[in-house]
């Protein structure tokens, strides 16, 4: 069985014991449960159940297994003949979600 999952904003196609890494909510610490029901997509072997938008009755449980920064993003900005340079660096935090269950009511 998988879903398609929305997740603050950004959609994933998860099924049961996957890990992924979803944008970071500081609201949450490591072995917090995360319940979302906003499921786009269910699927389970050739039966497929499409929601419009969500699929009703469906759910997603998953646990906050660790925080993880993403790859380094640079921005630099210069200026020719000037003198003129800036760099400055970024990385995005993110949070590893252990997929709990997929539950399907109904």
């Amino acid at each position: 069985m998988y879903a398609v999952v929305k997740i603050k904003g950004v959609q994933y196609k998860v099924k049961k014991d996957d890990h992924i890494l979803a944008p970071y909510d500081r609201t949450k610490n490591i072995g917090d449960k995360l319940e979302t029901s906003e499921v786009l997509i269910v699927g389970n072997g050739d039966k497929i159940e499409v929601g419009k938008p969500y699929v009703e009755g469906a759910k997603v449980e998953a646990e906050v297994v660790d925080f993880k920064k993403g790859e380094k993003i640079i921005s630099f900005k210069k200026k020719r003949r000037k003198g003129y340079h800036r760099k400055k660096g970024f990385r995005a935090k993110y949070m590893e979600l252990r997929i709990l269950d997929i539950v399907r009511t109904t």
